[in-house]
């Protein structure tokens, strides 16, 4: 299937990742400054991202109610959510308040993450083709746009808050492109399998390790080039830039290779490929070492979320599938919460190269975690649960 092709037949959902990227790519080059108007260390602000960790558990168990009452709107309303949420923290410069306003933003990324992948997995059932990496590189290519969109902004000294709203507005004219009917599927007559927990916990770890990843990078890139390699403001911004078009360039390679190869085994190339990418960022000498190493991180995990979202849409039976995905989706995206909190520790005692080094042996756990996957029966087998 040619990526075009995928996009036009999930063109609304595509529109929704774009909104994302959008937004988190404008955060990712907007964190030095974020970081000095809170007056934060980085523990600290480690732990004030942890607000957007409970933000995304609400979505965990309000997700599969909302998007049975919202239906078709879903998307749209996720993403008038979302461009209201992200209109707070940059005005703040209290550590507490911030935590707050992020823990909205965290629901509201949730709720319109959970949907969209959930149409596209409906998508993929109803047209027997993949589709996820395709919509996910849309998310890259919005990020790194975005970031690259900061590190001009913050050159000519454009306030945060101004440029948020502006990309506030780009995503509300998207809401009317939006609205997608819902495919409800009932339970079939007869049908006593149990809840697939081992499926969910399995592609929600491998989405998580994925996620954690790409979220070091976003968090943490420009400080890493501007701190520790002495770069500039646009120096910086290309740290997180260079992830998101890797990225773009790695989901829209994934979309041709997952129908040639099976999901479990490019997940564990993929995540040789990423560790090395990590191991290079830590040692880089220079901000172009380092953007060496972002680039080939950005190619190995841009491939390994959207397969473990994918791969759990398969394992399970289709009257759960929207309820599976939520969960593994609120556990990968966890990661990219969690994973502040985590590196800005690491970073306060050892310093960002050995948080980087530390990233690239949490790779090689997906390894063992796709050879499981791989034994788990699809299609929404009943020796799938427990």
């Amino acid at each position: 299937m040619s990526i075009i092709h995928a996009l036009i037949l999930s063109r609304r959902p595509a529109a929704a990742f774009v909104v994302i990227g959008l937004f988190w790519g404008c955060f990712a080059a907007h964190v030095p400054v974020i970081k000095a108007q809170l007056g934060a260390s980085d523990a600290l602000f480690g732990t004030v991202l942890l607000g957007s960790a409970f933000g995304l558990v609400s979505a965990m168990w309000l997700a599969p109610r909302a998007d049975r009452l919202l239906q078709g709107r879903g998307m749209q309303v996720g993403v008038v959510l979302l461009a209201f949420a992200w209109m707070f923290p940059a005005h703040i410069s209290l550590p507490l308040a911030f935590a707050v306003s992020m823990a909205f933003v965290g629901l509201a990324s949730g709720l319109l993450d959970v949907v969209m992948n959930a149409r596209v997995s409906e998508l993929e059932a109803q047209h027997n083709q993949p589709l996820m990496n395709a919509n996910h590189a849309m998310f890259s290519v919005a990020y790194a746009v975005a970031a690259l969109t900061v590190g001009a902004t913050r050159e000519a000294g454009i306030a945060p808050a101004l440029v948020f709203a502006g990309f506030g507005l780009v995503c509300l004219l998207l809401v009317p492109f939006m609205r997608m009917d819902v495919t409800v599927v009932a339970a079939e007559d007869g049908y006593t399998g149990r809840y697939p927990v081992w499926p969910i916990l399995l592609c929600g770890s491998i989405v998580l390790i994925a996620f954690m990843s790409e979220a070091t990078v976003e968090a943490w890139s420009a400080l890493h080039v501007e701190r520790t390699l002495g770069g500039g403001a646009v120096e910086g911004a290309m740290g997180p830039a260079m992830l998101g078009f890797t990225m773009a360039v790695g989901r829209f390679s994934g979309q041709v290779i997952v129908s040639r190869m099976d999901e479990a085994r490019v997940v564990i190339i993929a995540s040789l490929v990423s560790a090395l990418g990590a191991t290079i960022v830590a040692v880089a000498p220079t901000p172009s070492v380092a953007y060496l190493g972002f680039a080939i991180l950005g190619l190995g995990i841009s491939v390994i979320g959207p397969m473990g979202l994918a791969l759990v849409g398969k394992l399970v039976v289709p009257h759960l599938r929207t309820e599976a995905i939520s969960r593994t989706a609120v556990m990968g995206f966890s990661g990219f919460f969690l994973a502040p909190v985590l590196m800005g520790l690491v970073s306060q005692i050892m310093g960002l190269r050995v948080a980087f080094a530390g990233v690239a042996l949490i790779l090689i756990v997906l390894i063992p975690l796709a050879v499981l996957v791989r034994r788990q029966p699809h299609n929404g087998a009943k020796t799938a649960a427990i």
